[in-house]
Parts: C-alpha cells; structure tokens; sequence
C-alpha cells in the first residue's frame, strides 16, 4: 500500500508540476520527509495524506488507488499557477476544502 501511495503523491505532484519543495512548503514539512513519502521510503501519517488531498483538491480515497480511473481522478484535479505566495497556497488548499466538502453533501442528498 505504501508504494501505491508514493505512486500517487508522486503524481499528484508532476501532473500539478509542482516541485517537491512547494508541496512540502504548503504541507508544512520538510522536502525529505516529503521526499521519502513519495518514494515510498516511509508511510506518511494521516494528516499529512489529507493535506495532500486538500492541495491537490482530490479525495483522499484516490491516494490508495491503483487503477485507471485514480489517474484520472489525478489529472483531472490537476491545476497550476505560477507565481503563488505561501497565503495564495493556502487559500487554494481552503477553497478546494470547501469544493470537495459541497461536492460530498451534494452526493449524499443525491441518495
């Protein structure tokens, strides 16, 4: 499982065409222990994968898929803009919060 999870960050990461350093930056860890995360050197802790869902704007369930539809799910919540501040990040990471939150109420009044 860890390796499908480092796959996944790693994705995540170059289809957003971040560097390891930003993402590492906007979770609020270093560069190498996000670096061993996403070789899959060490398991990321739970906090630090639900970040990573709120950065990316994914659900945290596609960090441990391992299918065609998960890499999907990746490129389409893939998006970058150069030239962010550390508070632009963190307004995106809020704002994708409350999209996916809306996203799932929306689901479940579906039902």
């Amino acid at each position: 499982m860890r390796n499908i999870i480092a796959t996944n960050l790693k994705k995540l990461r170059e289809a957003a065409r971040y560097t390891q350093d930003e993402v590492s930056q906007a979770l609020g860890i270093t560069r190498s222990a996000y670096s061993n995360y996403e070789s899959g050197e060490r398991e990321a802790p739970y906090d630090v994968l639900e970040k990573v869902s709120d950065l990316f704007g994914c659900d945290m369930y596609i960090l441990f898929e391992e299918n065609e539809n998960a890499d999907a799910m990746i490129l389409a919540s893939a998006f970058r803009l150069d030239g962010l501040t550390d508070e632009d990040t963190a307004e995106i990471i809020r704002f994708k919060d409350i999209v996916k939150s809306y996203l799932k109420m929306e689901a479940i009044e579906a039902k």
